[in-house]
């Protein structure tokens, strides 16, 4: 049995209740008519004559076509659709790994890229180091690998700290694996989003004949109601054997969420150049608000995507912190004890904070009021 999903609950008590979301991973949403409304009439006639029948389970033709022109080097050929980016994780787990197997994965990480191949087979943790910018150690993977050892997984940008791995360890780390002809599932779905002038790093699926690129709409897109992701690989066997897992899971994607992704694709230039400039607003708001309380947060700001993972110094602890601020003053944030690894140690005095929506300036009101009234309790 899975244990319960720590940050999934968190989001369930408050996502919808919390004033002030202000720990979204998520871009900006738009609403159907906007998106519609970018659409050319060619596109929008797909959308509104749409057969409401069932799809491919690989996902539309089309839509695949679209989605491959996200890479260098895949083709439609290469790409599964999956209901949003965890199906696909726990597909690719369930595929490529047994009770034989032995996985590798970075923490802190989204957890259920550690519980899966866990529930699966023997896993080892390879802690990020907060002091090198949540860099990975090569040298610690490459003592992690075992015989068996089948998957390493990875996430850059990476969830929550939003580093981004330097390219040569990047390298160094395919080099490895490929070696030891280990698969790569690299969580790729902060790619193209953050602050202008991020430098993001190229698809796994385009460098690495075992790279598994994972995606989505919801996160960089700030589409998440769309529920659509993917996987782009070379290893068009592992992706038929994913396809027949699919058969048991969602079995195809919902049609009018792949004409609307398609739109969304097709215009994905003006998508992603509207989400990096709310990044760009609010960074510098975050950037002011640190700067006022010195004493109670480090703060770095993050190489991509619309999160980060400043510390927490107050001497109550960040999980009676992020407590107080949602229920008294409506701010939610997420402590770093839901990134918390069975793996291994995890930093437990941090908090994610997002960025990528609009509204900011209402929760940092509130968030200054309730520190106000804290220091003077």
């Amino acid at each position: 049995m899975l244990p319960d999903f720590k940050l999934e609950t968190h989001f369930s008590k408050w996502e919808f209740k919390a004033r002030y979301h202000m720990t979204a991973s998520d871009a900006e949403s738009m609403s159907m008519r906007e998106l519609l409304a970018i659409a050319t009439p060619e596109e929008r006639e797909e959308f509104e004559g749409l057969w409401l029948g069932y799809t491919e389970t690989f996902g539309a033709p089309d839509l695949r076509e679209a989605i491959s022109g996200t890479y260098q080097q895949r083709s439609a050929a290469d790409i599964l659709c999956f209901a949003g980016a965890s199906e696909g994780i726990f597909a690719a787990n369930a595929v490529l790994l047994d009770k034989d197997s032995h996985a590798i994965v970075v923490t802190p990480n989204y957890q259920s890229h550690e519980t899966l191949p866990v529930a699966i087979c023997e896993a080892t943790g390879v802690p990020l180091d907060p002091d090198d910018n949540w860099s990975l150690d090569i040298d610690r993977v490459a003592g992690a690998i075992k015989a068996n050892t089948k998957l390493v997984t990875i996430n850059f940008p990476h969830n929550p700290s939003g580093a981004i791995l330097a390219l040569d360890r990047y390298h160094a780390l395919v080099e490895l694996c490929r070696k030891q002809g280990i698969y790569i599932l690299h969580d790729e779905i902060f790619n193209g989003l953050g602050p202008t002038g991020t430098r993001h790093l190229p698809f796994i699926a385009d460098i690495y004949e075992r790279g598994l690129s994972l995606n989505v709409m919801s996160k960089s897109y700030g589409l998440p109601g769309l529920r659509i992701g993917w996987i782009a690989c070379e290893d068009r066997n592992v992706l038929s054997r994913m396809e027949r897992m699919k058969h048991y899971l969602s079995i195809c994607s919902s049609g009018p969420s792949e004409r609307l992704t398609k739109i969304a694709l097709n215009h994905r230039d003006k998508l992603l150049a509207r989400n990096c400039g709310i990044v760009d607003e609010n960074l510098p708001k975050w950037d002011a608000f640190f700067a006022r309380y010195p004493q109670l947060f480090d703060w770095r700001r993050p190489d991509g995507s619309c999160m980060a993972f400043p510390r927490y110094k107050g001497e109550e602890g960040v999980e009676q912190f992020t407590r107080s601020l949602v229920e008294v003053s409506g701010v939610l944030l997420l402590p770093s004890t839901v990134y918390r690894s069975e793996l291994g140690s995890t930093p437990s005095d941090r908090f994610r904070i997002g960025f990528g929506r609009r509204g900011l300036d209402e929760g940092l009101a509130a968030l200054d009021a309730h520190l106000v009234r804290t220091s003077r309790s």
